[in-house]
């Protein structure tokens, strides 16, 4: 029910933004668990090896910051577990004819199964893959030659498909040196002195701009750290699974609720200020209430420097 929601409230802001092209950032964040909750349980957990955790599964639009959907899992559930089932939810919600769709993806959604989704769909993928032998052979084959490029990048090309794969796809190939520290020869046998990063998509990109269109996939790790942190969602405390799934959706529900309140009274020049900025400029405020028989009026510095956004909100 809550997730129907958000699914609303984010085709609303949508709909304010005006953008006929989005990129949907999928990714997944551990929440640590100190107590016996259901459904934590032992799983890959960096800050606390060993100890019970929840896996929450998010999606992001980049350009609006803004939550399409998620939900709680188990601490042990793999990364695309379920997400091709997810990707059919976002697309039926929300795809229009006149909105086009890029899914962008780390390399724990590199399958098969996901992109055979994001393709039936009509959307497009740019997912970075894993370094298998299949891959690796072809790009250190004679007859591939890499382009220079900026930042010490090298980019090639190739069309081709895994082995439990039914059909070609296209895959930008990226190398850079490595440090020189990490290039010295430890044995007899050949050396490799750089670092490969592979990516799968059937967009029309140039090859060097699909990667440079990767590496903005940082911002949804920004994203999730931001709803952790200053939305409590690291903090799920409830003893039932659904209760927390729940929790879990109210707060970013407020999260979005919030996205919608800036583009009414702050516009887009600060629709990706993050919650806890927002509160030191426009809520923890030094000022004075003053009542009387009839009114209470709340007195703001004479100097304050958003007064007008102030005055606007309270209008």
């Amino acid at each position: 029910m809550i997730r129907d929601i958000n699914f609303i409230v984010f085709k609303l802001l949508l709909a304010k933004s005006r953008l006929k092209s989005i990129t949907i950032d999928i990714d997944s964040s551990v929440v640590n668990v100190e107590v016996q909750q259901e459904g934590a349980v032992k799983g890959y957990n960096p800050k606390k090896p060993g100890n019970k955790c929840y896996n929450i599964q998010f999606a992001f639009c980049d350009e609006l910051k803004a939550y399409i959907t998620g939900f709680v899992r188990s601490g042990n559930t793999y990364t695309a577990n379920g997400d091709a089932e997810l990707i059919k939810e976002i697309v039926t919600q929300i795809k229009t004819d006149d909105l086009e769709i890029l899914f962008r993806m780390d390399s724990g959604y590199f399958d098969d199964a996901i992109i055979e989704a994001i393709e039936s769909s009509g959307c497009q993928y740019l997912i970075k893959g894993k370094e298998y032998p299949t891959l690796a052979s072809q790009v250190s084959a004679p007859t591939i030659s890499f382009i220079k490029c900026e930042e010490g990048r090298e980019i090639t090309e190739l069309v081709t498909k895994l082995d439990t794969w039914d059909k070609d796809r296209r895959f930008v190939v990226s190398h850079v040196l490595k440090p020189e520290k990490d290039r010295a020869q430890l044995s007899f046998l050949e050396s490799n002195d750089f670092e490969y990063f592979y990516f799968v998509t059937h967009t029309e990109m140039a090859s060097e701009k699909v990667v440079v269109a990767f590496e903005k996939r940082g911002n949804a790790e920004n994203y999730i750290k931001e709803a952790k942190y200053d939305m409590a969602v690291g903090h799920l405390l409830l003893k039932s699974f659904w209760a927390n799934e729940a929790i879990f959706q109210m707060m970013m529900l407020a999260h979005n609720l919030f996205l919608l309140f800036k583009l009414d009274f702050l516009g887009s020049s600060e629709i990706r200020q993050q919650i806890k900025t927002f509160r030191l400029k426009y809520v923890f405020l030094a000022g004075k209430i003053i009542r009387t028989a009839r009114y209470v009026v709340m007195k703001l510095p004479a100097k304050y420097t958003f007064r007008d956004v102030n005055e606007k909100c309270m209008a």
